[in-house]
């Protein structure tokens, strides 16, 4: 059964034919510049964090992901730079990406906390697909590897994000140069190409009295061949020092795919996630997803931890680690 599972996630997110590729964060509100290269210099300081996600622990060739990033604001805070690294492994397939990020950061008012940003990442992407790891119903066949290959090329990604001190949102596209490049037109081997991304999210914090906040949030991920898949969370946070949030993944049909089958699943997991202020410049965060489609009689769920630490300035504005 384990060999079924695998052999379907590689149709499913190996090829990459009609599903999602880019890796899955369920705690993606507070790690805003995987998402867009706009949020580069959102906090206004030297602000450094790292993510570890294992999906569907339990499966062999389950997707496994890491994410470090570390950005800041210069010149007076109109440009925000920042550097991601992202190694994410499913099955027979890798991918090590490397970017550059930089945001033109326009301040809308005289109080300085109405910002309009507009992002640009440069970078490159390495993508492997290990033949060892596959197991073809059919020997012989001359484009699947044989061993280990590799691609390196350039990608660029671009976002606007637009934020003040209760609300947030941004829209971004990634992977999008990879596809056109020549190296992946090869027909000799069994190729990844990586396809573009978009993301749109939002958010909004409600005071409730002194000591509690509410914030929901969404993320919605299209990649105009795959489902579009809507995440929806809800949080509160205790007395500046906790978050408390539900999540909820679907996937919704905002316009006519051809490619898709009919009858998909739309649920996809629910989830929990905390996340606790260690210092007013470190935080800890923890998430759990649970599938609702059939792997949930396979796996042990998803698990997810986080870190991030801020260096806090005189220039510093608290609410901004809300978001």
């Amino acid at each position: 059964m384990k060999k079924i599972v695998l052999t379907t996630l590689f149709n499913l997110f190996c090829l990459c034919l009609f599903a999602q590729q880019n890796a899955q964060f369920g705690q993606y509100m507070f790690n805003g510049l995987y998402i867009n290269p706009a949020y580069a210099g959102y906090k206004e300081e030297l602000y450094m964090q790292a993510f570890v996600r294992a999906q569907w622990t339990g499966i062999q060739g389950a997707p496994q992901t890491l994410s470090i990033s570390v950005d800041e604001a210069v010149k007076e805070e109109t440009l925000g730079l920042g550097l991601l690294v992202s190694k994410d492994k499913i099955g027979a397939q890798n991918s090590l990406n490397l970017s550059g990020n930089f945001a033109y950061r326009i301040k809308l008012d005289r109080t300085e906390t109405n910002v309009l940003a507009f992002g640009v990442g440069i970078g490159v992407m390495q993508m492997g697909l290990n033949g060892s790891l596959l197991d073809p119903t059919e020997t012989g066949d001359n484009r699947i590897p044989t061993g280990y290959e590799s691609r390196t090329v350039p990608d660029v990604r671009a976002g606007v994000h637009y934020s003040n001190e209760k609300f947030f949102i941004g829209f971004s596209a990634n992977n999008l140069l990879t596809q056109y490049l020549p190296v992946f037109r090869d027909n000799n081997l069994l190729n990844i190409a990586s396809r573009p991304h978009f993301y749109l999210s939002a958010g909004m914090i409600f005071p409730m009295d002194n000591d509690f906040m509410f914030k929901p949030t969404f993320l919605i991920k299209d990649d105009l061949n795959g489902p579009t898949s809507l995440d929806l969370n809800a949080f509160l946070m205790i007395r500046e020092k906790l978050w408390l949030g539900a999540a909820y993944r679907t996937s919704v049909k905002l316009y006519p795919k051809p490619v898709l089958q009919n009858n998909l699943r739309a649920r996809s997991a629910v989830g929990l996630v905390a996340e606790f202020f260690v210092r007013e410049n470190l935080r800890i965060g923890y998430g759990y997803d649970y599938s609702l489609n059939k792997l949930r009689n396979y796996d042990y769920g998803s698990h997810e931890v986080s870190i991030g630490y801020y260096l806090q300035t005189a220039k510093s504005r608290r609410p901004k680690c809300y978001f």
